[in-house]
């Protein structure tokens, strides 16, 4: 018998076992289990078995009665836990896991099919934490200045051994999923309880180990980890502009110091206006007259970006937590071997408002996209603003046409927690209804049905070029990153020319296609060597 089949024989035998807290059903339906007194009904035998079972109860899907494996077809299966998460929302629980199986299940006509899923969901008492609770982390730095490892001692408590070891913790492909929905484009999450403790993963490598993370802390801090290496600085733009970030955390080595990079990663943090801390890492390798020309360095690079470095070891904690803005910088020095700074790190992290999330209506630019069997294409991205719930119709687009098409929402997953509902700032993977995962392209965004976008080919910009080796003149065309949009396009700036270290206005032309663009936003344009920061300050939409 293969690993998973002996999985689900498990899950069945418990079922027969445990008989309360587990239920079998073939499929559920909207017309049949969602009809006027069913869903009270079968609301209230949810919530019981969710008692009987110590506040979480087992539903097996695709099986008879007798727990029979019968299978039915992935639209079945989409459609059974849509219904099941609207009963579980009815009687104040929610899907927090489901693991699908692909059986041979029997066609309408009673001939076998190969295509059939069994599933089981995991439901589980009460809701998981407000969304003022959660707050996200940009990291960024020069390559093996130990950002990875100190995210990774952070999460696990653990101190590193010398040799990265905890780095490993955190080298995991976010689009290696296994089962259900992924919204696993931070690579480490912890949390902490309604006293303050930090709660933190025993295991990294198990999603089930996330989602426990998520269940039990009272307050969220998930890491969306950047590489440091030159040659990948468009995947670390990726992570720190078309994320919804609350703060930054850089990290600058104490045997290397500030780098080119180093500067890079800051303007990239400091451009987009992200409240930032500075963790200078490695202090175990150096003596302490080292370390003090580190600090002396980073406060300095600081400052020429007009920003004002404050020392936590000097001014505390709850005064790094109250003057930590868009120009105030906290600087903690730390070591993931000694864990010398990590408690300062966790205060602050524990106590820091939330400061991503604006009001208005829901809107998700898609970052990445899945196709998952038995529920279909899978949208993930960070939610700009507004919320979402299950069941909401939905706007998606432009197409390559420019177009918006009608999508519906399946069900919402964060950290392979399943949920009802979720609002601003928050990192999720959104299953859809309508819409083939072949057709969701990165740049893509989510709306609601009754919005009325008008996708821009052409924009007006305020720019700012921090590295070029020549003048920019008109054609000019670099890679421009603006929330998850990864795109080429042409500039052609007013008067003519930008010279490096040049501030001014220029026409920016998507080549190829066009998107979603707002006045205000943020951006980041790159081609080679040259990087530059922009705000876009008017729109053309497409005619």
């Amino acid at each position: 018998m293969s690993p998973d089949r002996a999985v689900l024989r498990r899950a069945l035998d418990r079922g027969e076992r445990e008989g309360g807290s587990v239920e079998f059903k073939e499929r559920l339906t909207e017309n049949l289990h969602l009809s006027e007194g069913r869903l009270e009904s079968l609301a209230a035998q949810l919530r019981h078995r969710v008692l009987s079972g110590d506040g979480e109860a087992t539903y097996v899907v695709g099986v008879t009665d007798d727990g029979g494996l019968a299978g039915i077809s992935p639209a079945e299966f989409s459609e059974s836990m849509d219904v099941l998460s609207l009963l579980a929302e009815e009687a104040g629980a929610h899907i927090e896991e489901v693991k699908t199986w692909g059986v041979d299940g029997v066609s309408e006509n009673g001939s076998a099919a190969t295509d059939g899923i069994v599933g089981v969901a995991t439901v589980s008492e009460g809701s998981v934490l407000a969304d003022d609770d959660h707050i996200v982390v940009g990291t960024a730095g020069h390559v093996d200045h130990g950002k990875s490892t100190l995210v990774g001692s952070l999460v696990t408590g653990d101190a590193d051994d010398g040799e990265g070891g905890t780095r490993g913790f955190l080298d995991v492909q976010p689009h290696e999923v296994e089962r259900g929905l992924s919204a696993d484009l931070s690579y480490g999450v912890y949390g902490f309880d309604d006293e303050g403790e930090p709660i933190r993963m025993d295991n990294p490598h198990r999603k089930d180990d996330r989602a426990r993370v998520v269940e039990e802390s009272d307050r969220l801090v998930s890491f969306v980890d950047t590489v440091g290496h030159e040659p990948w600085l468009r995947t670390t733009i990726r992570g720190l502009v078309g994320q919804k970030l609350d703060y930054g955390l850089l990290t600058v080595a104490a045997d290397d110091g500030v780098t080119e990079t180093t500067r890079e990663h800051l303007g990239i943090l400091l451009a987009t206006d992200l409240p930032t801390i500075v963790a200078i890492t490695k202090c175990d390798l150096v003596d302490e007259e080292r370390v003090a020309e580190v600090e002396r360095d980073v406060e300095q690079a600081l400052r020429e970006v007009d920003k004002t470095p404050l020392r936590v070891e000097r001014h505390g904690v709850d005064t790094a937590i109250d003057e930590i803005s868009e120009t105030v910088v906290p600087v903690v020095t730390t070591s993931a071997v000694t864990k010398a700074g990590l408690d300062d790190l966790d205060e602050m992290f524990e106590a820091l408002p939330k400061t991503a999330g604006e009001v208005g209506d829901f809107r998700m630019y898609v970052d990445r996209t899945y196709n998952v069997q038995g529920v279909g294409a899978v949208a993930s991205g960070t939610i700009k603003s507004g919320e979402v719930e299950a069941g909401d119709e939905l706007l998606l687009g432009p197409m390559q046409d420019g177009s918006f098409r009608d999508v519906e929402v399946r069900s919402i997953e964060m950290h392979y927690h399943r949920v009802d509902e979720a609002k601003a700032g928050r990192i999720v993977g959104i299953a859809l209804k309508g819409v083939r995962e072949a057709d969701i392209e990165r740049g893509m965004v989510l709306l609601p049905s009754d919005a009325d976008p008008s996708p821009v080919r052409e924009f007006e910009a305020e720019v700012m070029v921090l590295n070029h080796p020549t003048r920019i003149g008109d054609g000019y065309e670099p890679v421009v990153h603006l929330e998850t949009v990864s795109e080429a396009a042409a500039f052609y700036p007013e008067g003519g020319q930008l010279l490096p270290g040049d501030a001014g206005k220029t026409r920016v032309r998507f080549k190829f296609r066009s998107y979603l663009v707002e006045e205000g936003q943020k951006f980041v344009f790159r081609e080679g060597s040259s990087k530059g920061v922009g705000t876009v300050t008017d729109i053309d939409p497409v005619e």
